[in-house]
Protein backbone atom coordinates (compact mmCIF):
# COMPACT_ATOMS: atom_id res chain seq x y z
CA UNK A 1 0.00 0.00 0.00
CA UNK A 2 1.37 3.40 -0.96
CA UNK A 3 2.08 5.54 2.11
CA UNK A 4 0.91 9.09 1.55
CA UNK A 5 0.30 12.31 3.41
CA UNK A 6 -3.32 13.36 3.71
CA UNK A 7 -5.27 15.69 5.94
CA UNK A 8 -7.17 13.99 8.74
CA UNK A 9 -10.36 15.87 7.93
CA UNK A 10 -10.49 14.65 4.33
CA UNK A 11 -13.25 12.13 3.52
CA UNK A 12 -13.02 8.35 3.35
CA UNK A 13 -14.21 7.14 -0.06
CA UNK A 14 -15.94 3.88 -0.99
CA UNK A 15 -16.70 2.26 -4.33
CA UNK A 16 -18.54 -0.78 -5.59
CA UNK A 17 -20.57 -1.65 -8.67
CA UNK A 18 -23.84 -1.04 -6.84
CA UNK A 19 -25.38 -1.05 -3.38
CA UNK A 20 -23.46 -4.08 -2.09
CA UNK A 21 -20.60 -1.94 -0.79
CA UNK A 22 -23.05 -0.34 1.60
CA UNK A 23 -22.70 -3.49 3.73
CA UNK A 24 -19.11 -2.40 4.40
CA UNK A 25 -19.98 1.28 4.55
CA UNK A 26 -22.65 0.78 7.21
CA UNK A 27 -20.23 -1.18 9.41
CA UNK A 28 -17.51 1.49 9.20
CA UNK A 29 -20.04 4.27 9.74
CA UNK A 30 -21.13 2.55 12.95
CA UNK A 31 -17.64 2.53 14.43
CA UNK A 32 -16.46 5.85 12.90
CA UNK A 33 -19.63 7.97 12.87
CA UNK A 34 -17.89 11.36 12.81
CA UNK A 35 -15.80 10.82 9.68
CA UNK A 36 -16.81 12.38 6.34
CA UNK A 37 -17.61 9.90 3.55
CA UNK A 38 -18.03 9.68 -0.21
CA UNK A 39 -19.67 6.58 -1.72
CA UNK A 40 -19.70 5.83 -5.46
CA UNK A 41 -21.87 3.06 -6.92
CA UNK A 42 -20.94 2.28 -10.52
CA UNK A 43 -24.46 1.22 -11.41
CA UNK A 44 -23.89 1.84 -15.11
CA UNK A 45 -21.44 -1.09 -15.21
CA UNK A 46 -23.01 -3.39 -12.60
CA UNK A 47 -22.25 -6.25 -12.01
CA UNK A 48 -18.45 -6.14 -11.94
CA UNK A 49 -18.23 -9.91 -11.67
CA UNK A 50 -18.95 -10.20 -15.39
CA UNK A 51 -16.35 -7.63 -16.52
CA UNK A 52 -12.84 -8.12 -17.89
CA UNK A 53 -9.70 -6.95 -16.13
CA UNK A 54 -9.24 -4.25 -18.77
CA UNK A 55 -12.77 -2.94 -18.21
CA UNK A 56 -12.32 -2.88 -14.44
CA UNK A 57 -9.03 -0.99 -14.77
CA UNK A 58 -10.78 1.63 -16.92
CA UNK A 59 -13.69 2.04 -14.50
CA UNK A 60 -11.45 2.19 -11.43
CA UNK A 61 -9.20 4.80 -13.04
CA UNK A 62 -12.15 7.15 -13.54
CA UNK A 63 -13.49 6.51 -10.04
CA UNK A 64 -10.17 6.93 -8.24
CA UNK A 65 -9.41 10.16 -10.08
CA UNK A 66 -12.88 11.36 -9.06
CA UNK A 67 -11.98 10.62 -5.44
CA UNK A 68 -8.65 12.44 -5.80
CA UNK A 69 -10.49 15.52 -7.07
CA UNK A 70 -12.69 15.26 -3.97
CA UNK A 71 -9.61 15.15 -1.73
CA UNK A 72 -10.23 11.65 -0.28
CA UNK A 73 -7.69 10.54 2.31
CA UNK A 74 -8.40 6.84 1.77
CA UNK A 75 -10.37 4.60 -0.58
CA UNK A 76 -12.20 1.48 0.49
CA UNK A 77 -12.37 -1.03 -2.35
CA UNK A 78 -15.68 -2.44 -1.12
CA UNK A 79 -15.82 -4.94 -3.96
CA UNK A 80 -14.40 -8.44 -3.90
CA UNK A 81 -14.10 -8.59 -7.70
CA UNK A 82 -11.91 -5.51 -8.04
CA UNK A 83 -9.89 -6.52 -4.97
CA UNK A 84 -9.14 -9.89 -6.54
CA UNK A 85 -8.57 -8.78 -10.14
CA UNK A 86 -6.93 -5.34 -10.19
CA UNK A 87 -5.72 -4.26 -6.75
CA UNK A 88 -2.15 -5.43 -7.33
CA UNK A 89 -2.02 -3.40 -10.55
CA UNK A 90 -3.32 -0.15 -9.07
CA UNK A 91 -2.14 -0.15 -5.46
CA UNK A 92 0.86 2.14 -6.12
CA UNK A 93 -0.54 4.10 -9.06
CA UNK A 94 -2.55 6.74 -7.20
CA UNK A 95 -1.87 9.20 -4.41
CA UNK A 96 -4.38 7.38 -2.24
CA UNK A 97 -4.43 4.92 0.61
CA UNK A 98 -6.42 1.97 -0.80
CA UNK A 99 -8.02 -0.80 1.27
CA UNK A 100 -8.94 -3.96 -0.70
CA UNK A 101 -11.52 -6.14 1.01
CA UNK A 102 -10.08 -9.60 0.28
CA UNK A 103 -6.46 -8.90 1.19
CA UNK A 104 -7.50 -6.95 4.29
CA UNK A 105 -9.67 -9.68 5.82
CA UNK A 106 -7.74 -12.78 4.72
CA UNK A 107 -5.34 -12.57 7.65
CA UNK A 108 -8.29 -12.72 10.06
CA UNK A 109 -9.91 -15.60 8.19
CA UNK A 110 -6.64 -17.50 8.22
CA UNK A 111 -6.60 -17.36 12.02
CA UNK A 112 -10.06 -18.88 12.46
CA UNK A 113 -10.04 -22.20 14.38
CA UNK A 114 -11.32 -24.24 11.41
CA UNK A 115 -9.73 -26.64 8.95
CA UNK A 116 -12.14 -26.17 6.03
CA UNK A 117 -13.65 -22.91 4.84
CA UNK A 118 -15.94 -22.24 1.90
CA UNK A 119 -16.19 -19.08 -0.19
CA UNK A 120 -19.18 -17.94 -2.25
CA UNK A 121 -18.13 -15.25 -4.73
CA UNK A 122 -18.49 -13.96 -8.30
CA UNK A 123 -16.98 -15.79 -11.27
CA UNK A 124 -14.20 -13.22 -11.46
CA UNK A 125 -13.24 -13.57 -7.80
CA UNK A 126 -13.31 -17.38 -7.93
CA UNK A 127 -11.29 -17.45 -11.17
CA UNK A 128 -8.65 -15.20 -9.61
CA UNK A 129 -8.23 -17.65 -6.70
CA UNK A 130 -7.71 -14.57 -4.49
CA UNK A 131 -9.46 -15.81 -1.34
CA UNK A 132 -7.66 -19.15 -1.39
CA UNK A 133 -4.29 -17.55 -2.12
CA UNK A 134 -4.58 -14.83 0.53
CA UNK A 135 -6.02 -17.09 3.25
CA UNK A 136 -3.37 -19.74 2.70
CA UNK A 137 -0.63 -17.11 2.92
CA UNK A 138 -1.67 -16.85 6.55
CA UNK A 139 -2.64 -20.49 7.09
CA UNK A 140 -1.22 -22.93 4.52
CA UNK A 141 -3.03 -25.83 6.18
CA UNK A 142 -6.54 -24.43 5.76
CA UNK A 143 -8.56 -25.99 2.95
CA UNK A 144 -10.46 -23.38 0.92
CA UNK A 145 -13.37 -24.28 -1.37
CA UNK A 146 -14.70 -21.63 -3.76
CA UNK A 147 -17.99 -21.60 -5.68
CA UNK A 148 -19.15 -18.89 -8.07
CA UNK A 149 -22.71 -17.55 -7.63
CA UNK A 150 -23.01 -14.91 -10.39
CA UNK A 151 -26.80 -14.77 -10.32
CA UNK A 152 -26.88 -13.76 -6.64
CA UNK A 153 -25.94 -10.11 -7.30
CA UNK A 154 -28.96 -9.54 -9.51
CA UNK A 155 -31.21 -11.42 -7.08
CA UNK A 156 -30.23 -8.86 -4.44
CA UNK A 157 -30.21 -5.75 -6.64
CA UNK A 158 -33.61 -6.63 -8.15
CA UNK A 159 -35.27 -7.55 -4.82
CA UNK A 160 -35.91 -11.15 -5.87
CA UNK A 161 -34.49 -12.99 -2.87
CA UNK A 162 -37.85 -14.30 -1.69
CA UNK A 163 -39.02 -15.51 -5.08
CA UNK A 164 -39.25 -19.33 -5.34
CA UNK A 165 -36.85 -19.55 -8.29
CA UNK A 166 -34.27 -17.45 -6.46
CA UNK A 167 -34.52 -19.61 -3.33
CA UNK A 168 -33.95 -22.70 -5.49
CA UNK A 169 -30.85 -21.10 -7.06
CA UNK A 170 -29.48 -20.13 -3.65
CA UNK A 171 -30.11 -23.56 -2.13
CA UNK A 172 -28.54 -25.34 -5.13
CA UNK A 173 -25.27 -23.46 -4.59
CA UNK A 174 -25.39 -24.11 -0.85
CA UNK A 175 -25.97 -27.83 -1.44
CA UNK A 176 -22.99 -27.85 -3.80
CA UNK A 177 -20.81 -26.17 -1.18
CA UNK A 178 -21.91 -28.46 1.67
CA UNK A 179 -20.54 -31.47 -0.21
CA UNK A 180 -17.10 -30.20 0.86
CA UNK A 181 -18.18 -30.12 4.53
CA UNK A 182 -16.93 -26.59 5.32
CA UNK A 183 -16.97 -25.43 8.93
CA UNK A 184 -17.53 -21.80 7.88
CA UNK A 185 -18.64 -20.13 4.65
CA UNK A 186 -17.44 -16.67 3.59
CA UNK A 187 -19.97 -14.54 1.74
CA UNK A 188 -17.32 -13.24 -0.63
CA UNK A 189 -19.32 -10.57 -2.41
CA UNK A 190 -20.68 -7.49 -0.68
CA UNK A 191 -24.20 -8.27 -1.94
CA UNK A 192 -24.32 -11.77 -0.47
CA UNK A 193 -24.80 -10.95 3.25
CA UNK A 194 -28.29 -9.79 2.35
CA UNK A 195 -29.07 -13.44 1.57
CA UNK A 196 -28.21 -14.72 5.07
CA UNK A 197 -31.91 -14.99 5.93
CA UNK A 198 -32.43 -17.34 2.99
CA UNK A 199 -29.22 -19.30 3.56
CA UNK A 200 -30.09 -19.70 7.25
CA UNK A 201 -33.21 -21.61 6.34
CA UNK A 202 -30.93 -24.48 5.34
CA UNK A 203 -27.79 -24.12 7.51
CA UNK A 204 -27.13 -22.40 10.89
CA UNK A 205 -26.65 -18.63 10.72
CA UNK A 206 -23.29 -18.90 12.51
CA UNK A 207 -21.98 -20.90 9.55
CA UNK A 208 -21.83 -17.74 7.42
CA UNK A 209 -19.19 -15.00 7.62
CA UNK A 210 -19.79 -11.42 6.54
CA UNK A 211 -16.26 -10.09 5.77
CA UNK A 212 -17.51 -6.49 6.15
CA UNK A 213 -17.37 -6.83 9.94
CA UNK A 214 -13.67 -7.73 9.92
CA UNK A 215 -12.94 -5.26 7.14
CA UNK A 216 -14.40 -2.23 8.94
CA UNK A 217 -12.33 -2.94 12.06
CA UNK A 218 -9.19 -3.41 9.95
CA UNK A 219 -9.73 -0.01 8.28
CA UNK A 220 -10.33 1.74 11.61
CA UNK A 221 -7.19 0.22 13.13
CA UNK A 222 -5.03 1.19 10.16
CA UNK A 223 -6.32 4.77 10.00
CA UNK A 224 -5.74 5.09 13.72
CA UNK A 225 -2.22 3.71 13.45
CA UNK A 226 -1.41 6.25 10.73
CA UNK A 227 -2.98 9.16 12.64
CA UNK A 228 -5.70 9.68 10.02
CA UNK A 229 -8.81 9.54 12.20
CA UNK A 230 -10.72 12.77 12.75
CA UNK A 231 -13.85 13.96 14.49
CA UNK A 232 -15.24 15.70 11.42
CA UNK A 233 -18.85 16.62 10.59
CA UNK A 234 -20.13 13.18 9.63
CA UNK A 235 -20.97 14.40 6.11
CA UNK A 236 -22.16 11.74 3.65
CA UNK A 237 -22.12 12.13 -0.14
CA UNK A 238 -23.50 9.41 -2.43
CA UNK A 239 -22.88 9.22 -6.17
CA UNK A 240 -23.85 6.78 -8.93
CA UNK A 241 -23.08 6.47 -12.63
CA UNK A 242 -26.71 5.66 -13.56
CA UNK A 243 -30.23 5.16 -12.14
CA UNK A 244 -30.11 7.09 -8.85
CA UNK A 245 -33.74 6.21 -8.07
CA UNK A 246 -33.08 2.49 -8.41
CA UNK A 247 -29.96 2.79 -6.28
CA UNK A 248 -31.82 4.57 -3.49
CA UNK A 249 -34.57 1.95 -3.51
CA UNK A 250 -32.12 -0.95 -3.51
CA UNK A 251 -30.00 0.68 -0.80
CA UNK A 252 -32.80 0.46 1.76
CA UNK A 253 -31.86 -3.14 2.53
CA UNK A 254 -28.35 -2.05 3.59
CA UNK A 255 -28.37 1.62 4.60
CA UNK A 256 -30.99 4.37 4.59
CA UNK A 257 -30.16 7.25 2.27
CA UNK A 258 -31.85 10.54 3.11
CA UNK A 259 -31.66 11.87 -0.45
CA UNK A 260 -31.20 10.62 -4.00
CA UNK A 261 -27.54 10.02 -4.88
CA UNK A 262 -25.96 12.44 -7.33
CA UNK A 263 -24.98 11.40 -10.85
CA UNK A 264 -21.27 11.37 -11.70
CA UNK A 265 -19.02 9.82 -14.36
CA UNK A 266 -22.03 8.84 -16.45
CA UNK A 267 -20.88 10.30 -19.79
Amino acid sequence: MKIISKKKNSPIAFFDSGVGGLTVYSKLKQILPDEDYIYFGDTKHMPYGEKTEEELLTYSDEILNFFIKNNAKAVVMACNTTSSMIYEKIKNKYNLRIYPIIQSVASVLGELPVRKIGVFATHATVSSDAYKREIQKNNPNMEVFQIACPEWVRIVEEHKSNQPQSIIQIKDKLDEMMQYKPEKIVLGCTHYPYLINILSKFEPTEMFIDPAIYFAQYIKNDLQKNNLLENADGIEEFYVSASPENFKKASEMFYKLEELPQLALND
